[in-house]
């Protein structure tokens, strides 16, 4: 057992002692910026290989309309999500508020403003993307097609306030006038 030890502790020593070497030590390298005589273009920093992608870049370029169809049922989606996620801030009416704003916190623009009114779709599907002044990101939140739900939802809701009475319908009327003396 004492020769086999006495062989383990001097291979051990001729892998240690390997490493103490100098030419072990001191490996000749680049640093990023260095000319490299070796490489095609002089330059020690390589170019990505084609086809990489950066960590947060989109693999597929962002629509700017509406990728799908408008219909009832993407805008149901987008009040739900609307109701669930942006609501707490900007209220179920869009005017900017919420219950959070209520308890203190800063009122997020009337989404009822001119200037909103006038922002195309794509601008509300960034905005929850990226987030806007104290509006934190909802990336990792909402997916993307329930962003451009919320955003041709967004765009109902402004249509719904901008509506002159005068140019309703009779039946309009009378559904509004029963909705309204039924709510609590």
């Amino acid at each position: 057992m004492s020769r086999l030890a006495a062989l383990v502790m001097a291979a051990l020593g001729v892998a240690i002692a390997g490493c103490d070497q100098p030419e072990m030590r001191f490996q000749p390298k680049y640093s990023t910026y260095d000319e490299a005589a070796r490489w095609p273009d002089n330059q020690a920093a390589r170019q990505p290989v084609a086809g990489t992608v950066a960590r947060d870049q989109r693999l597929e370029p962002l629509a700017r309309t509406l990728p799908v169809a408008l219909d009832r049922r993407l805008l149901d989606r987008g009040q739900e999500r609307y109701e669930i996620f942006c609501s707490p801030c900007h209220a179920a009416s869009g005017y900017g508020n919420g219950m959070v704003v209520q308890r203190g916190f800063p009122a997020p623009p009337s989404l009822h403003s001119e200037r909103l009114r006038d922002a195309p779709l794509r601008h509300f599907v960034d905005v929850i993307t990226e987030g806007f002044g104290v509006m934190y990101s909802y990336r990792d939140r909402v997916p993307m097609e329930d962003r451009w739900a919320i955003a041709a939802y967004l765009r109902a809701l402004q249509l719904s306030q901008q509506i002159p009475y005068d140019t309703l319908s009779a039946a309009q009327h009378s559904r509004l006038e029963t909705d309204t003396r039924e709510a609590p």
